[in-house]
């Protein structure tokens, strides 16, 4: 799933794998239709990807004339023309563009950061010319991808250049991963968007904590993915963090209420070991795993709606999160995506109201408190 921030108001959309399409491209080529018929979604917003966002490719296996896909199955190598073949058959509402996003080890220097920028604007240019002969896309956008590594030369050399073909939108690839240093990342996010015109949909990859979304839309781009929920729910934890500017006041109450349990009764140093044990894990949510929540009969999170906070309670979920039950992940997915949706509608709010800044410090105010 992919969500938007800034000016594009699609609350979210799909996205369909390609290492999945091309294990099923022959049987939804039989269905004479767009995936979204096939997957029982006829009114959601088809965007595929080239990569799966939580995991981490292995380089140096891109050609002048082939990418590398990974699997569960292991790799598969796919051309500018295989690429094009599934998306006749997936017909999606957008697609991200082939390229060589091989880059992002924070190794690669001055020439391969070339060689990513000169192979990602020959596959495109070969896309554009086949996506113009093919029926099946024409009411499909092509996304085409911003390359070129940590060289600020190379990345805004991918930006003009891709910026001159009559692509529907950019992806700015190669900043997911924390390769990267995080001041150089949102320098370069904001020089390549600076050469993009303002009327096309910036996309990022692998950006989708609070804090990091927030600084990325200051600097111009537009669409997330929602991984993170995804990555949050394999962690055995819930997102608690507060993204409401304009509370009433019995809202704030609830609000805080359920951040303050972290500091409850030493629940700061529990929530500092389970950290410490999952480095991953992050200052927005908490760990339902760890035992004190063993006899916590509250809400996940006190205000939610979404089915989880209304029918069960944190005691509930920790025990089938202890005893490996399915159910756990289930609960915990519809919450975290409930929640992150609606902090996604508060920054469409926030910059209808010209209130950003506010959101801003509302957000960053809640990961120093509890670092």
């Amino acid at each position: 799933m992919y969500l938007c921030g800034g000016q594009y108001p699609v609350p979210f959309c799909r996205s369909a794998s390609h290492i999945f399409v091309l294990a099923l491209l022959s049987f939804v080529k039989l269905c004479s239709g767009p995936i979204s018929l096939f997957s029982g979604m006829p009114d959601a917003v088809i965007y595929c990807s080239l990569h799966d966002p939580v995991t981490p490719c292995p380089s140096g296996y891109n050609t002048n004339k082939k990418v590398s896909l990974w699997g569960s199955s292991g790799r598969m190598e796919v051309t500018a023309s295989k690429f094009m073949d599934i998306q006749r058959a997936i017909q999606p509402d957008w697609f991200q563009c082939i390229c060589d996003g091989d880059t992002i080890s924070g190794e690669a220097g001055r020439k391969r950061a070339k060689k990513s920028v000169d192979r990602s604007l020959s596959f495109l240019d070969i896309c554009l010319q086949l996506q113009e002969k093919s029926p099946e896309l024409q009411g499909s956008v092509m996304f085409g991808a911003i390359e070129g590594g940590d060289v600020l030369e190379e990345r805004l050399r991918s930006a003009r250049e891709t910026a001159k073909r009559p692509v529907g939108g950019f992806l700015l690839d190669g900043f997911q991963g924390s390769a990267m240093a995080k001041d150089t990342k949102l320098k370069l996010i904001a020089s390549v968007t600076a050469e993009l015109p303002e009327d096309k949909p910036r996309i990022i990859h692998g950006v989708g904590k609070p804090d990091e979304v927030l600084e990325c839309i200051e600097r111009g781009v537009d669409i997330f993915e929602s991984f993170f929920p995804f990555q949050v729910t394999e962690r055995g934890c819930a997102l608690v963090f507060s993204y409401n500017c304009h509370p009433d006041p019995e809202a704030t109450v609830l609000t805080q209420n359920g951040i303050q349990d972290l500091e409850k009764n030493g629940a700061r140093e529990d929530q500092e070991e389970v950290s410490k044990a999952d480095p991953e894990m992050t200052p927005f949510e908490i760990s339902l795993k760890d035992k004190k929540y063993h006899d916590d009969f509250g809400p996940v999170l006190e205000g939610c709606g979404c089915y989880c906070c209304q029918r069960h309670t944190r005691a509930y979920v920790h025990h089938l999160l202890v005893t490996n039950e399915l159910l756990a992940g289930v609960l915990l997915m519809m919450h975290n995506l409930q929640h992150y949706f609606g902090f996604f509608g508060a920054v469409r709010e926030a910059l209808r109201d010209r209130k950003l800044e506010q959101l801003k410090e509302l957000v960053f105010r809640q990961a120093l408190q509890r670092q």
